[in-house]
């Protein structure tokens, strides 16, 4: 019998192979969807440097029993920079089609997510999303549209134009989808407030199907730098790299086409790469042979003299805002928050941010519980697989004086314009060694920070107990010495019992 060959689309791919992407039951697609619309929502707000303003609602359409499958309505609403009109349909009706592909720090990293969310509430409801987008002009587009999943294009069902009078811009999406939000509640809730800590300068709103409100209040306006776009590292690009670039260069020699297309290279390290790979500086790259290509990027890979990636794509949090959001929602009585010197990996620009937190509204657990960040995102899921908790499980904690029943907390965020995730579903971070140099040496820098603090509360628990005794026998020893030294006034000794008292409210 003859074999049968065929074609699928990128969304015929997701519809039969959705676990992948995170929905692999219908209390992780709830929890899959509203993570992924909100991360478009906030970094739609960071590309228009607005302090967010994230609207969620999840209503239940249909009664259900505790145990069985109920079909939700999911509204997000944003105040963002908007879409432009022509991008809409494909936008939020074509898989793989979104404005994430720049080499710059992004949440999103696959431009997957949002319609991968729509398209899984397509498949569960067969109904169709509703879009309203302005970029603040003097219209607001509503789209109604579903995805043609065979040939992954956008089916456009209704389309209205709005005059904007009070010149809004933002992005309203609602969708049908299945799920079980009741299973699915603690991890929402989790992730709510750990992208509140993580986004202090954001407002999010939500409202869950049984009415109940959840606000997390911004702390501050300050918002981080937003990241720019940058050229491809020269250790980081590969021969299909090289040979899309030749396809479009402007450029008529090597020596321009070198300058042009990498990071951070300069004429004269240009003109020194060329020299040592032993190619013509008035060659046109267009004329460059597969097996010239090929040799091209060898010899990259070998030459030591190209600079290191600059940090000006990333956007990390830093230490003010990072701390002020771990005040807002852990309120701990120490915080320490380091962050790292940019480093690379494979050409790949990253920054590690650690902090380290005790006391205060940290959970007391078996283990300390680890919050895990990759781009401002939360990591909830398969926590056992990433880099970061098995650097914080190597660590000997005795030796900073951190015992298993201490509320404390470790938190570790990577920003980077290709976070090493190791599934789509952007879950966990792999073992780079270059990423777990830096997340180690990022928390043995708190933990010391810990220890100090830790010794310090140690000394003063040591001189209260100390002088809690004397306290409690100074007067018997300064009356009885009064009377053997055959004398009537007795010592003053209400300057140490305030020292006494000074120490117990430092305790406290």
């Amino acid at each position: 019998m003859a074999q049968t060959f065929e074609e699928i689309s990128a969304a015929d791919f997701f519809y039969r192979n959705r676990d992948i992407a995170g929905f692999t039951n219908p209390a992780r697609a709830v929890f899959s969807s509203m993570r992924e619309l909100v991360e478009n929502a906030l970094d739609a707000s960071d590309l228009s440097s607005v302090s967010p303003d994230i609207y969620i609602r999840l209503s239940q359409e249909d009664e259900a029993e505790p145990d069985e499958i109920a079909v939700y309505t999911l509204r997000i609403e944003d105040n963002g920079s908007g879409i432009p009109p022509r991008h809409i349909p494909s936008a939020f009706g074509q898989v793989l089609f979104g404005s994430k592909y720049k080499l710059k720090q992004a949440r999103g990293t696959f431009g997957l997510g949002g319609t991968m969310a729509i398209l899984y509430g397509q498949i569960t409801t067969h109904k169709p999303v509703y879009v309203a987008s302005s970029t603040g002009t003097s219209k607001i587009y509503k789209y109604k549209l579903m995805i043609d999943i065979q040939r992954n294009r956008p089916l456009i069902l209704d389309r209205k134009i709005q005059i904007n009078k009070d010149k809004w811009h933002g992005t309203i999406v609602e969708f049908w989808l299945e799920g079980d939000y009741f299973r699915a509640m603690p991890k929402i809730l989790e992730y709510l407030k750990q992208t509140a800590l993580v986004t202090p300068y954001a407002n999010i709103t939500f409202i869950d199907p049984k009415g109940r409100l959840y606000k997390f209040t911004r702390v501050t306006t300050k918002m981080p730098l937003p990241p720019k776009e940058t050229l491809p590292h020269p250790y980081g690009v590969d021969v299909e790299t090289i040979q899309r670039l030749i396809r479009i260069t402007p450029c008529r020699n090597m020596l321009d086409f070198t300058k042009t297309h990498f990071h951070r290279v300069g004429e004269n390290i240009a003109h020194h790469f060329l020299e040592f790979a032993g190619i013509s500086e008035r060659k046109n790259p267009k004329k460059l042979k597969p097996h010239e290509i090929v040799r091209f990027v060898r010899m990259i890979k070998r030459f030591k003299g190209f600079l290191p990636p600059d940090a000006s794509c990333l956007s990390p949090l830093g230490e003010e805002l990072l701390k002020a959001g771990i005040l807002k929602e852990l309120k701990p009585e120490f915080t320490a928050v380091f962050q790292r010197k940019p480093s690379t990996y494979s050409g790949h620009p990253f920054i590690v941010e650690t902090a380290i937190v005790y006391g205060g509204d940290v959970p007391k657990k078996d283990y300390f519980p680890v919050y895990r960040f990759a781009n401002r995102i939360p990591l909830l899921y398969d926590e056992a697989s990433d880099v970061s908790v098995k650097v914080i499980r190597s660590i000997n904690w005795r030796r900073y004086k951190v015992l298993p029943d201490m509320p404390i907390a470790i938190l570790v965020h990577v920003c980077s314009t290709k976070v090493p995730y190791k599934t789509v579903g952007k879950e966990f971070i792999a073992d780079r060694q270059e990423v777990k140099r830096e997340i180690l040496n990022g928390i043995r820098e708190v933990a010391r920070q810990l220890q100090r603090f830790l010794t310090k509360q140690e000394h003063v628990e040591k001189e209260r107990r100390r002088l809690s005794v004397f306290s409690k026998y100074l007067p018997k020893i300064a009356r009885f010495s009064t009377e053997l030294a055959g004398k009537e006034k007795t010592p003053d000794i209400k300057k140490l019992l305030r020292t006494v008292r000074k120490l117990e409210e430092e305790k406290k």
